[in-house]
């Protein structure tokens, strides 16, 4: 059996002219364009094609709706309304901008994303340790991952796309500062031997991955299912954990990237604890800027027993 890392492919392939993926081709030139452009043009353009994404993403924004409405039971329908409305413009501002992070300078990129808090990584580095940086869904995940690669060495895990020009092209930018993107079949102990190679990655505990080994744990208005094992890869890693936040500034058209101080691993002793640790940060983040969080994923399909799903 090969022990080949299990890596996404960089390189171009022939195969990628394929007439199947003309099309392909066009979004992806079309990308490149918003790219090339200055914030202070794309963004305007973002705002109007946004009004047309609330016609047209009916069943992702039904979904937003149903887990704004449950995490913030507080908030009037108007509320939620304007939560959902903002959501959509931030996708599609930020989803404009994003070949940027392939096609422009690392000078332009140190520009773009202001990063604050990063004492808390070199403290770590000076004690030899990596980082886990802790991050949901956030719309601006691209951005913090390759800002914090120009100074620290990174790599990450991603889910392959059906379509493999888009996955190659979304690769290639993931992996443009030099970090190698795992595949997702490599698993945990992929990334346990990076800690071990003194690189640092993201772990994204958000994801609802089932009831299989999941604990639940108080999320914002609600509960959630959450996997606990950043707690056991960090100690077997000799790696700090640290919460991460990034939101879009639209009047200084940038991007404030935080870093915060580490989890005190005694808060993640045991799986009951670590999950309402991890979903702590979690909050910390997505309360920094809730209207930048990808709330159209079904982040809250497993339910405890006996609760009906939100999502119907």
């Amino acid at each position: 059996m090969s022990r080949k890392p299990k890596y996404f492919d960089r390189r171009f392939n022939v195969s990628l002219l394929h007439p199947k993926y003309w099309l392909t081709w066009v979004a992806i030139l079309v990308l490149v364009v918003f790219g090339l452009m200055p914030a202070w043009l794309r963004d305007p353009i973002a705002k109007v094609l946004a009004k047309l994404v609330m016609r047209i993403a009916k069943k992702p924004i039904k979904v937003a709706r149903a887990n704004l409405t449950t995490c913030f039971p507080d908030k009037s329908k108007d509320e939620i309304e304007a939560l959902v409305k903002d959501n959509v413009e931030n996708f599609v501002m930020i989803l404009l901008a994003q070949s940027e992070l392939m096609l422009k300078s690392r000078a332009h990129m140190r520009r773009r994303v202001q990063l604050h808090g990063f004492e808390h990584v070199e403290q770590a580095r000076a004690a030899g340790q990596p980082v886990i940086f802790i991050m949901p869904h956030v719309w601006g995940i691209e951005y913090a991952g390759l800002r914090l690669n120009l100074d620290l060495p990174m790599v990450s895990m991603a889910k392959a796309h059906k379509n493999g020009l888009f996955n190659w092209f979304n690769n290639r930018m993931r992996s443009s500062q030099g970090g190698n993107i795992y595949m997702r079949e490599a698993g945990i102990r992929a990334l346990l031997s990076e800690l071990k190679q003194d690189n640092s990655f993201f772990y994204l505990p958000d994801e609802d991955l089932g009831r299989d080994k999941s604990v639940f744990a108080p999320f914002l208005g609600t509960t959630k299912a959450t996997l606990p094992v950043v707690g056991r890869l960090a100690q077997a890693g000799n790696a700090q954990v640290m919460p991460v936040k990034i939101g879009y500034d639209q009047k200084k058209r940038h991007f404030d990237l935080t870093v915060m101080p580490a989890i005190d691993p005694e808060t993640m002793q045991g799986k009951e604890n670590e999950a309402i640790a991890l979903n702590k940060a979690v909050e910390q983040v997505i309360l920094a800027y809730p209207e930048q969080y990808m709330w159209f994923l079904r982040v809250l399909k497993t339910r405890p027993e006996g609760e009906p799903s939100i999502y119907h």
